[in-house]
């Protein structure tokens, strides 16, 4: 069951400039940075009420985030992420409607997440993730 919304995905060609823009004109803390390297990026989090901000940062030109910015060279919302207590259930109720997944199977996200992506072809035009576990900022 989908229990909240968990963070928003924001694609950043540069985490060194983008942190400072969060950090010194928003206010927020940087609360760690972590590499995916699965997934080729470099994420930065910070927390606003119950929700996170992952920024994303590609280090590689195959990662899906440096495809993004090539569509985007400012950057921008790649993604939402839906918590959930149950990954697997909530892939299958998503292929049981219909909806075209991305992973099949959970893979090890950022923060030691379990995370899947539903296609934004069968998600009205947004990426969605799922993910399964707590981080500890």
């Amino acid at each position: 069951m989908i229990t909240k919304i968990d963070h928003l995905g924001i694609a950043v060609p540069s985490l060194d400039q983008a942190v400072p823009y969060y950090e010194k004109a928003l206010g927020l803390k940087c609360e760690r940075r972590e590499e995916v390297a699965s997934q080729k990026v470099r994420t930065a989090f910070f927390t606003v009420g119950q929700i996170h901000l992952e920024l994303l940062e590609p280090t590689s030109p195959e990662s899906p985030i440096a495809r993004f910015l090539e569509k985007n060279p400012a950057g921008g919302i790649h993604h939402i992420a839906f918590g959930t207590d149950d990954i697997q259930s909530q892939l299958r109720q998503a292929s049981g409607a219909g909806v075209k997944l991305i992973d099949e199977k959970p893979f090890a996200g950022a923060g030691g997440k379990r995370v899947a992506f539903l296609h934004p072809k069968s998600t009205f035009g947004v990426l969605t993730e799922l993910c399964e576990g707590e981080t500890n900022h």
